[in-house]
């Protein structure tokens, strides 16, 4: 199932997969959650504050993510992977992996050549990163996913060191004739996650659903 959650803050959208995640079981259906964020710097497990140089008005929230440092904000198509890999018989890396390739496959599309890095999870065009990449594991099941940077302000990227690397430079995909619009992205994305997935017929529901909106 693919759920658009539209634009929602981030603390109900990471309150909402901790949630499903609690209370899904053995049937629960696999689910990705479309949305976008107001502005937001979300540091992960292994996230260290001397990486947030200077959130000013932005808020920090400290999430159950891998990874480090990174930012949300509107422009920017984020997707959640809220998949049982227990049933699928599928570990972290090879969700990993699975994601990465999807983003590269949608951006092929548009004639950009992207590609993951072994060192540090996301993808790459040129050196730069385009896609960031943070999962939670709980009960053989993963939340939180990915977020690919469309057209956005990419000046709040500029107050910490993105994912806790002081030189990485930020771009997005409609300043390298990639997608111009979350939802061209998102589209693409979800293709091609499905394909990998093996999802032969996807269902769309729009909003949380009211047991996990707490």
């Amino acid at each position: 199932m693919v759920r658009q959650l539209n634009d929602l803050e981030y603390t109900k959208a990471w309150h909402a997969m901790q949630n499903f995640t609690d209370q899904r079981d053995a049937e629960t259906l696999d689910e990705l959650w479309l949305v976008e964020h107001p502005a937001v710097f979300t540091q992960g497990q292994a996230g260290k504050e001397e990486h947030l140089l200077n959130p000013g008005d932005i808020p920090v929230v400290k999430v159950d993510r891998g990874g480090q440092v990174t930012y949300h904000g509107p422009g920017q198509q984020v997707i959640y992977f809220m998949i049982n890999l227990r049933r699928r018989k599928i570990g972290v890396r090879e969700l990993v992996t699975l994601i990465e390739n999807g983003i590269v496959a949608s951006l092929k599309e548009y004639g950009i050549d992207a590609y993951p890095r072994a060192d540090a999870p996301g993808v790459y065009v040129d050196g730069k990163k385009v896609a960031s990449l943070g999962l939670r594991i709980r009960k053989g099941c993963s939340f939180h996913g990915l977020a690919l940077n469309v057209d956005m302000d990419l000046s709040p990227f500029l107050r910490i060191n993105p994912c806790g690397y002081s030189d990485l430079e930020i771009i997005q995909t409609s300043n390298i004739n990639g997608p111009k619009t979350t939802e061209q992205a998102s589209t693409s994305l979800v293709k091609h996650f499905a394909d990998l997935l093996k999802i032969s017929e996807l269902e769309y529901q729009t909003g949380l659903d009211s047991k996990y909106d707490s």
